[in-house]
C-alpha cells in the first residue's frame, strides 16, 4: 500500500500537469532508504515528453519540487520541447541514454544556474537546433556559481555559441559527447577543482575544451583522457582560435591522456600557464604547433606526447615575455610541414623550439623540413641543455641563436641522421652564420658541443 506521503505527492504532482489524466509528474516509491531518523521513502519524479510553455514552467517546477525532497527527476525516453530553465540548487535531472532528448525551444537559454552548491546532469541528449540564443546566454548549458558541477554520459550538440559554459564552478564533466558548437565544446572560466575527463569533443567552430581564467591564478583543472577532433576556427586570428585543448592564465593545470587530431591551429596550448603538465597525449594532423607553451609561463612539463603531423612540432616560447624553465622529455615528433594557416616570421616546419632555463632531452624527431631542434631566438636564449636526442631527415639538425645577447646552450650526446645541410649551425635570428659546429671546438664561449655523432 502506498503511503500517505506518497499519495499527497501524487496528488501534487497531478496538480502541476494541470489536473488532468495525464499527469506531467508523478512519484514512484522506490525501496526505502534510511537516515538518522529511520526509514522514509524515497520518491523519484517522472515527467512525460510534452512541450510549450505550460509545460516547461510545470517541468521547471517540478524540478524545484524534487531538489526540496532531495530526489532526482527521470525523464524517461521521448522529446522534451523547452527552454529558460533556471535550475534550483540540488537538481538531479536524469534519463536513459541517447533516448531522453532535451530540445531547445529558442527564446534565450536551455539550463541556467547561478550561485547554487550542486547540480547533476546525467544520461540526457540536449540539442540545441542550432537556435539562436541571448545575449546574455554564453553557452546552450550555463552555470555559474556552482560548487559542484557532475555531467555524465549526456550529449549536448547544436549550440550556437559554447556547447557548455562554466564560470566560477567545480566539479566533473566525464563520459560525455559534446559537438557542432558554433564556438568551443566546453568554455570553463575562473574553475575550482575541476575535472574533464573521458569526453567526446568534436566538430566545433573554434575551440575543444578551453580552461581560462579573468587573471592569472592558480587553477588546478584536469583534463584527461579526452577524444578531440574537427576543431576550425571560424572566426580566425594567429592562434586564438582553433586549438583542442587551450589553457589561459591557469596555473597547476594537467593535460594528460588525450587523443586530439585535425585542429586548425594547435592541438594543446598553453598561454601564460604556470606549473603545467602536458604529458602522454597523442597530437595528431594539427594545422599550427602541436603543443605550444607560450608567454608569461615559469614551469612546463611536457613529456611522453606523439606529434604526427602539423607544422610546428612542440614550442616552448617568449622568454621576452617571461616565458622559462620546462623539461621536454620523451616525445615523438614526426611528419612536420613547412605549411601553416598564417606568414611566420621564422617559418614552419621546426620540431622542437626552447628559449629559456629548458631540458630537452630524450626525444626523437623526423622529418622536420626546415629545423629539426631550434634552441634560442636572437638575443632570447638562456640555459638550454639539449642532450640524448635522436634527429632524422632534417634539412638543418639543431639552429642554435648566436646572435648578439644570447645566452648559454649545452648540446651533447645527439645523434643526428640524413641531415643535409648540417647538424648544429649558428644562427642570428633568421640568418645563418656559422659553419658546422660539431666539428671541434665551438668558437662561440657561450655554447658547450660535445659528443654529437652523424650517420
Amino acid at each position: 500500500m502506498p503511503s500517505r506521503r506518497d499519495m499527497l505527492l501524487f496528488l501534487a504532482a497531478s496538480a502541476v500537469a494541470g489536473g488532468t489524466s495525464r499527469a506531467f509528474a508523478s512519484p514512484l516509491t522506490a525501496a526505502a532508504q534510511p537516515d538518522l531518523r529511520g526509514a522514509i521513502d524515497a520518491v523519484e519524479y517522472r515527467a512525460i515528453p510534452e512541450s510549450g510553455d505550460r509545460k516547461a514552467r510545470n517541468l521547471e517546477q517540478m524540478i524545484k519540487q524534487a531538489a526540496a525532497e532531495n530526489v532526482p527527476v527521470f525523464l524517461p525516453p521521448g522529446t522534451y520541447r523547452i527552454s529558460n530553465l533556471t535550475l534550483p540548487d540540488n537538481t538531479r535531472i536524469t534519463g536513459v541514454p541517447g533516448a531522453s532528448r532535451i530540445v531547445y525551444t529558442g527564446e534565450g537559454h536551455l539550463f541556467a544556474a547561478e550561485n547554487v552548491r550542486r547540480i547533476e546532469l546525467s544520461n540526457l541528449v540536449i540539442d540545441g537546433g542550432n537556435r539562436w540564443l541571448g545575449d546574455y546566454a554564453g553557452g546552450l548549458v550555463q552555470f555559474t556559481g556552482v560548487d559542484e558541477v557532475l555531467i555524465d554520459n549526456c550529449e549536448i550538440g547544436g549550440s550556437r555559441k559554447h556547447g557548455l559554459q562554466l564560470e566560477r564552478c567545480g566539479g566533473r564533466i566525464e563520459r560525455s559527447r559534446v559537438s557542432g558548437a558554433a564556438q568551443a565544446g566546453l568554455y570553463a572560466v575562473d574553475s575550482a577543482n575541476l575535472s574533464v575527463t573521458g569526453n567526446t569533443i568534436a566538430d566545433c567552430g573554434n575551440g575543444g575544451i578551453l580552461v581560462h581564467r579573468w587573471k592569472k591564478a592558480e587553477d588546478g583543472t584536469v583534463v584527461s583522457g579526452n577524444r578531440i577532433s574537427n576543431i576550425r576556427a571560424n572566426d580566425g586570428g594567429t592562434g586564438q582560435n582553433g586549438n583542442g585543448i587551450n589553457i589561459f592564465r591557469a596555473d597547476g593545470a594537467m593535460v594528460v591522456n588525450n587523443q586530439i587530431s585535425d585542429c586548425a591551429f594547435t592541438a594543446i596550448r598553453a598561454n601564460s600557464a604556470s606549473n603545467i603538465q602536458i604529458n602522454s597525449n597523442q597530437c595528431r594532423r594539427s594545422g599550427e604547433t602541436a603543443i605550444y607553451v607560450e608567454f608569461a609561463f615559469e614551469g612546463a612539463v611536457v613529456s611522453a606526447n606523439l606529434i604526427d603531423g602539423a607544422a610546428n612540432g612542440i614550442s616552448i616560447a617568449n622568454f621576452d615575455e617571461g616565458g622559462r624553465l620546462a623539461s621536454v622529455t620523451g616525445n615523438v615528433v614526426r611528419n612536420l610541414t613547412l605549411k601553416g594557416p598564417y606568414e611566420h616570421e621564422v617559418g614552419f616546419g621546426i620540431g622542437i623550439a626552447a628559449e629559456a632555463d629548458t631540458l630537452v632531452s630524450a626525444n626523437v624527431i623526423e622529418g622536420a623540413p626546415r629545423w629539426g631542434m631550434q634552441i634560442g631566438w636572437g638575443a632570447y636564449l638562456r640555459n638550454v641543455v639539449v642532450s640524448g636526442n635522436v634527429v632524422r631527415k632534417a634539412p638543418v639538425g639543431c639552429a642554435v641563436s648566436v646572435a648578439e645577447g644570447a645566452g648559454t646552450a649545452v648540446i651533447t650526446d645527439n645523434i643526428f641522421q640524413e641531415i643535409a645541410e648540417g647538424a648544429v649551425l649558428g644562427f642570428e635570428w633568421e640568418k645563418r652564420v656559422s659553419g658546422e659546429l660539431t666539428e671541434g671546438g665551438s668558437p662561440y664561449g657561450q655554447l658547450t658541443i660535445e659528443r654529437n655523432r652523424m650517420s
